[in-house]
């Protein structure tokens, strides 16, 4: 027999975690690294730079990492040191004095939904403005010791990291996260094992383990599918962020709705109110709308439970932002659900179109989630009024101005987002009280008290802080992707910490116009080369890898830094991540954004900006809409004037350019004698800050979601509940009721006629008699008066309601009086709804019937 060469088996490997020890002095260090109330306590991040600066930034500031490669003898040396011993405990007990406060038992507590969430930039569980809106809502929620817990997902690669080639072009790196070495703990069940949580995939289960992420006060529950109880189909699922097909999308949008409910039940959680942050966790609401039925509920019953006790946030009016799934598709994974609910799959798949009975049209998770939610909100004033158009069409009966969407307006987290420069002048000046009353502008103004030196002082520092952060980060990273070392050297070295620095720094999406700088670049020059008045921008920003187009606009802007003329005046940064992003918020003077109107759902970077002395350039759009004051910024008209959006960029761009020539550079050069600053620039940094940052905080959003939302529901909800949710059944009988009546309510009598002869100064009498069909008192009237020519999309005059005034039998009389005060010509028609006090709004059960 012949020998062969070689001969193994495949091994099987395990995944064995040995961590580092620590001396029991420093026990309390690893405590403190697996909270991620580090990323924003400026003290327990010192304290972790204090151990070994250079490691440090190696690990790039994650605090597990540094821990488990932090040598034995450091450790020791680190004991001996009684100063640094002295720190440790200081900053220990800071920790154990936040983390024993108990929640707010007198607010309702909250589970939070959410696809991403940016925490700190060594947990790589965020792409852009969602995910940093997530995080610091935890966060706040923390600070504000609020009974809130969150679901999302931990992601093996996250979203990408990302470089430029030589000529320009994205790459898109996608590096595997260590979960052992990241600042999170799995969660374990009573034997010591971790949780695994079944979800159900039609004719099978995708398991998850489920890891916890702590935020202060605050769980963070994160489900992880890429693990040896699930197929190579199915490990994939927590992989990418924003990664893979559509079918991968609604696997998935089932692990964060369905799989998300199916966690909090193992672990014996239970809140008041269940808020979907997007669509993509629409489905929770589904698997509420399973566990009450099979409780005993009825379909309607459990929905009048879960609707009372959800809300929808949406956060943009783009297209791409909903997702639709193909019925073969939904119905391969969903199809066994409507035999849970006992519905038909008609009337299952209806409840995610706007036309239920449309084939044609796709299952919109963002639908569902406003079919299934009793509150849905934008995330500014003027968002809110577009998502009323936008979903509009889901209750046919009303116009979009009449609808209940509403809204709150993004807010950032102070402590975050606030550089350390900025918060030790605050600590001097401000109230005491000032982090538990951040909404009070009246503190704010103590900006005023600061010396304008002082500001100034400030403002540099942070500007040579940027400076060194790019080159100690950049020059490397550019000599190694973009070659010849003498135009680094020279890009690097052309930074002027005196020029006017203005940055513009996002996600690269076409209808954010990163280009609109670039319209007239003659123009653009003479701006960036003016030797008296210097002018520098910074640009960043990530584009979907499969977004051509907004790939397409960072060439183009590599492209022009790399024109002589514009050599180390225009700059590309790489890779933009919350770190970055801390920097550039605070180290620019001015912060640019030009988004295609209204399409900017609210933006949070320039209210970054605000709380770092950096004024904002923007369109009147998103929050800016609310936040531009004048005299502590500027801003581009609201107002569109062309639809040509060719010629409406063209008209912009001129506005930038005239606006940086004639009114920002000569104020920002302007200098005071005596002076290396302008006042005049510093007034407006103070104005800045005194009037507009104060109102946009996290802890003013987090109050508004309590305020507008969560308490009414919060208690509505309980009602409902009560006395084996007696009320609830009682709305579900009633809506049944009304609903197989409704069709043959009809109108006995009216004398529609008088409407004929309506006249200035003299009174109106409109009557009509209605047949309820056996209801009592369970319908209302209305005359509703449009406008003939609606004015910017508003189309309600007025709604005057009727009065009942007699009773007889199944006979109902109706009587309105009305004096119009002003002519003109108006449309009129009457309309019928359903009436019930014990309804939070029309929309929760919107038939409409128009009278003759």
């Amino acid at each position: 027999m012949k020998i062969k060469a070689d001969y193994s088996n495949e091994p099987h490997w395990k995944e064995v975690n040995i961590k580092s020890s620590l001396p029991k002095e420093l026990a309390c260090l690893d405590e403190i690294a697996h909270n991620m109330w580090f990323g924003w306590n400026h003290d327990a991040r010192e304290l972790f730079k204090s151990l070994d600066e250079t490691l440090y930034e190696e690990v790039r500031h994650n605090p597990v990492l540094l821990l488990e490669r932090l040598s034995y003898e450091r450790k020791e040396a680190v004991v001996k040191d009684k100063d640094l011993m002295k720190k440790v405990k200081d900053v220990y007990k800071q920790f154990t004095t936040y983390m024993s406060v108990k929640p707010d038992a007198k607010r309702p507590s909250v589970a939070y939904f959410c696809m991403e969430f940016g925490l700190n930039q060594t947990l790589k569980i965020y792409s852009g403005g969602l995910g940093m809106l997530a995080g610091d809502y935890l966060k706040e929620a923390s600070d504000s010791n609020v009974d809130l817990c969150a679901v999302g997902f931990l992601y093996r690669y996250g979203y990408f990291r990302q470089s430029l080639s030589m000529d320009g072009q994205q790459i898109a790196k996608y590096d595997a996260q260590n979960f052992n070495s990241l600042p999170i703990e799995r969660v374990l069940d009573e034997n010591g094992n971790q949780v695994v949580v079944d979800v159900p995939y039609n004719n099978y289960h995708v398991h998850a383990l489920v890891w916890v992420a702590n935020v202060g006060r605050i769980k963070l529950y994160l489900l992880d599918t890429d693990n040896e109880m699930n197929s190579e189909f199915d490990r994939p699922i927590t992989h990418a962020l924003y990664g893979g097909d559509w079918e991968n999308r609604i696997k998935q949008e089932i692990l964060l709705g369905i799989g998300g409910i199916l966690t909090l039940k193992k672990l014996g959680i239970k809140k008041d109110i269940y808020h979907c942050n997007e669509g993509h966790a629409a489905l929770c609401n589904l698997q509420r709308l399973c566990d009450y039925i099979e409780e005993g509920m009825t379909f309607n019953q459990a929905m009048e439970l879960v609707r009372a006790s959800s809300i929808y946030t949406v956060h943009t009016p783009v297209p791409a932002g909903h997702d639709y799934f193909d019925e073969e598709l939904f119905g391969k994974y969903m199809g066994a659900y409507p035999a849970k609910l006992g519905i038909s799959w008609e009337e299952f798949i209806g409840m995610g179109r706007t036309n239920p009975s449309d084939h044609s049209e796709r299952f919109c998770m963002s639908t569902f989630a406003c079919n299934t939610s009793q509150e849905i909100n934008g995330v500014s004033r003027l968002h809110g009024w577009v998502s009323q158009k936008m979903f509009a069409p889901l209750w046919k009966g009303y116009f979009p101005e009449e609808n209940a969407v509403g809204y709150v307006t993004n807010g950032v987290h102070f402590p975050t987002w606030t550089a350390t420069e900025w918060r030790r002048v605050y600590d001097k000046y401000f109230d005491k009280n000032f982090l538990a009353d951040q909404s009070n502008e009246s503190i704010w103004h103590a900006i005023y008290n600061v010396s304008d030196d002082e500001i100034w002082e400030t403002r540099m520092a942070l500007k040579n802080k940027l400076i060194k952060y790019i080159r100690d980060k950049f020059t490397q990273q550019w000599l190694r992707n973009q070659g010849d070392p003498a135009k680094v050297v020279s890009i690097l070295e052309k930074i002027n910490p005196n020029a006017l620095m203005i940055g513009f720094c996002r996600r690269f999406a076409t209808y954010k116009r990163a280009h609109l700088l670039f319209t007239d670049l003659d123009r653009l020059e003479k701006i960036v080369n003016n030797p008296e008045r210097p002018v520098l921008f910074f640009f960043s920003g990530k584009a979907h890898p499969a977004d051509g187009a907004g790939q397409g606009l960072i060439k183009r802007i590599f492209d022009i830094s790399r024109m002589p003329q514009f050599l180390g005046k225009i700059i590309f940064l790489e890779d933009y991540d919350m770190e970055l992003a801390r920097r550039l918020v605070s180290g620019v003077d001015i912060w640019m954004n030009t988004p295609t109107r209204p399409l900017e759902a609210s933006g949070t970077s320039g209210e970054k900006a605000e709380m770092n002395g950096v004024v904002n350039l923007s369109v009147l759009d998103g929050w800016w809409v609310e936040g531009y004051r004048e005299g502590a910024g500027w801003a581009l008209p609201e107002k569109r004037t062309y639809q040509n959006q060719a010629h409406q960029d063209q008209l912009d761009a001129a506005t930038i350019y005239s606006l940086l020539e004639n009114d920002i550079t000569p104020l920002y050069f302007n200098k005071t004698a005596g002076k290396t600053y302008s006042a005049d620039w510093v007034k407006v940094v103070k104005n800045s800050i005194a009037t507009i940052a104060p109102h946009y905080t996290m802890k003013r959003q987090l109050d508004d979601y309590y305020t507008k939302f969560y308490n009414k529901q919060a208690a509505r909800s309980k009602q409902l509940h009560a006395n084996d949710n007696k009320l609830a059944k009682e709305i579900a009988l009633w809506k049944e009721t009304v609903a197989e009546r409704w069709d043959n309510i009809h109108v006995v009598n009216s004398n529609v006629e008088a409407l004929d002869d309506v006249v200035t100064g003299k009174k109106t009498k409109l009557v009509y008699t209605i047949d309820e069909q056996g209801l009592q008192d369970a319908v209302g009237l209305e005359l509703v008066l449009l406008h003939a020519n609606p004015v910017e999309d508003i189309s309600v005059h007025k709604v005057l309601p009727f009065e009942l005034v007699k009773t007889e039998g199944n006979l109902h009389t109706f009587e309105l009086n009305f004096e119009p005060a002003t002519a003109g010509a108006y449309k009129c028609a009457v309309r019928m709804y359903p009436k019930n006090e014990l309804l939070p709004h029309r929309q929760d059960f919107a038939y409409v019937k128009w009278l003759d």
